[in-house]
């Protein structure tokens, strides 16, 4: 039997930089930067003092007040970015099998902020004040088990926790379920909101983020020379992933195909990357040969670029190595994350988005500021202003700690 294909055929996102998908999208091939001074907590003491949060999110818009008190902030977003994408594949519910149906969505840390609260509570209160609703708002499935209930999505339904590579994972996983025939439709991504004073202590206890205070806005510098650390952000992505002559009986807009997916680890680090880039090298060129692709076959990738000075040069020899030296050259290249920020488990989902938009929209989206370059990251990162190119073919890398490497491929449709 031929492998089922699958494509995509709706999205929703939240993000720092516009929590609906045109907003989102204006804002990456503008070079908006969503950073700025945290506000959601008294970070004044912390050596990293800048986050990429979501300001525009109005969450009553998608849940009930009274389910808002039931769930933790990522699962706000997850359930948010979720509706959005439903409505805008609009399915005729009355016809649809919602046992064919199914979501993959992950977080890599879940309900922090509902921890940190509730931390407290026991602490200050005793055990016999904790919240009843304490565990199913921390867990990282419940934002996939929320996305279900509210859609009767009785299919496959688990999350994915890998770290940076978690949502990457999701729809890598949902794409299988489809091409294995055990569902038509699939919601699949991640959901993240660790910018709590538990997530920026953490995060900076390790030397991973930027201490740029002073100039939010250009704290994130993927690839660039001066770079010193990423940038925390939240959000949510899910796309709806289709079989492709289920998405075409049904008239609905294809947007492109997931064609290849790639996973490997690096068993080498807890959180550095191999010198080498060998394990995302063996990622991209997995993704490539289950998409049916050549490294010349590539327009665009949507890099990991987290900023960090490790990654990045790293990355840079992980691209060479799956293209080969010519190839890499050509290719262009750029990091969503020089404007949202890292959205740890949810990244993969909205850097997805940005390749499917590029697809689509045949506008590659910049690597903003890009100011000081650096010897050992000598590719096309597309700097500070977005370029208009024909896109048939992106791929999006994610490289978690742990050394998980996860590589989604996606192809304009035939």
């Amino acid at each position: 039997m031929d492998k089922r294909r699958v494509v995509v055929t709706a999205m929703g996102v939240v993000s720092p930089i516009g929590s609906t998908l045109q907003s989102f999208w204006d804002s990456l091939q503008n070079g908006r930067s969503g950073i700025g001074r945290i506000e959601g907590f008294d970070a004044s003491e912390f050596a990293a003092q800048i986050a990429a949060e979501v300001k525009d999110f109005e969450v009553n818009d998608f849940i009930p007040r009274k389910e808002q008190r039931r769930m933790d902030r990522y699962c706000h977003f997850a359930v948010g970015a979720a509706k959005m994408a439903m409505d805008s594949a609009n399915f005729d519910r009355d016809t649809e099998d919602c046992t064919r149906m199914g979501a993959i969505v992950g977080s890599g840390i879940g309900g922090l902020g509902t921890l940190e609260v509730q931390h407290k509570v026991l602490l200050e209160r005793g055990p016999g004040r904790c919240s009843p609703f304490m565990i199913p708002q921390m867990i990282s499935n419940m934002a996939s088990g929320l996305i279900a209930i509210e859609h009767t999505l009785r299919g496959p339904n688990y999350a994915v926790v890998s770290a940076c590579a978690t949502a990457a994972h999701a729809i890598g996983d949902a794409m299988h379920v489809i091409e294995r025939d055990e569902a038509d439709v699939m919601l699949a991504g991640g959901a993240e909101a660790s910018i709590t004073a538990l997530g920026i202590g953490g995060f900076a206890a390790m030397k991973a983020l930027s201490t740029r205070n002073d100039d939010p806005a250009t704290a994130s510098r993927p690839f660039d020379k001066e770079r010193d650390g990423f940038v925390m952000g939240e959000g949510a992505a899910v796309l709806v992933l289709e079989e492709y002559e289920h998405a075409k009986a049904r008239g609905a807009e294809i947007l492109c195909e997931l064609a290849g997916f790639g996973q490997t680890c690096d068993g080498y680090h807890m959180t550095a990357p191999m010198e080498t880039g060998e394990g995302a090298t063996r990622g991209m060129l997995m993704a490539m040969k289950t998409a049916g692709v050549n490294p010349e076959d590539v327009d665009y990738i949507n890099a990991h670029g987290t900023s960090t000075p490790l990654n990045d040069k790293i990355e840079t020899r992980a691209i060479k190595g799956a293209l080969g030296e010519e190839n890499a050259r050509r290719v262009m290249i750029s990091s969503s994350k020089s404007m949202t920020g890292h959205l740890l488990g949810a990244a993969a989902g909205v850097e997805s988005i940005a390749c499917i938009m590029a697809i689509k929209d045949g506008v590659v989206p910049p690597t903003i500021n890009q100011l000081v370059s650096d010897p050992e990251c000598d590719l096309d990162y597309v700097p500070n202003t977005a370029r208009e190119a024909k896109v048939r073919v992106a791929l999006n890398n994610s490289l978690g700690f742990g050394g998980h490497n996860a590589c989604v491929c996606f192809k304009a449709i035939d």
